[in-house]
């Protein structure tokens, strides 16, 4: 892995702008990628602990942030 990007479970690298989704607890999280926090600087201001994270606004309107390595890169229709 390259230090400018973060990868799916299926090794696709994610950008802002990806929808993405999760399974949990027998439902999942999934949404528009807001962001994708790097560095502990960053992890700090936007309160996230162990970098990398990908921060996403779920279909409920809660922002999340997930492993980059539990999402999977969907269409958004799908």
């Amino acid at each position: 892995m390259d230090s400018d990007n973060v990868y799916d479970k299926n090794g696709e690298p994610i950008h802002e702008g990806d929808y993405v989704y999760t399974r949990i607890r027998g439902g999942t999280h999934e949404g528009k990628v807001e962001e994708i926090v790097t560095d502990e600087a960053r992890a700090e201001e936007t309160s996230v602990k162990h970098p990398p994270k990908v921060i996403l606004h779920n279909k409920d309107g809660k922002t999340r942030a997930h492993n980059p390595g539990t999402l999977e890169i969907r269409n958004e229709d799908a």
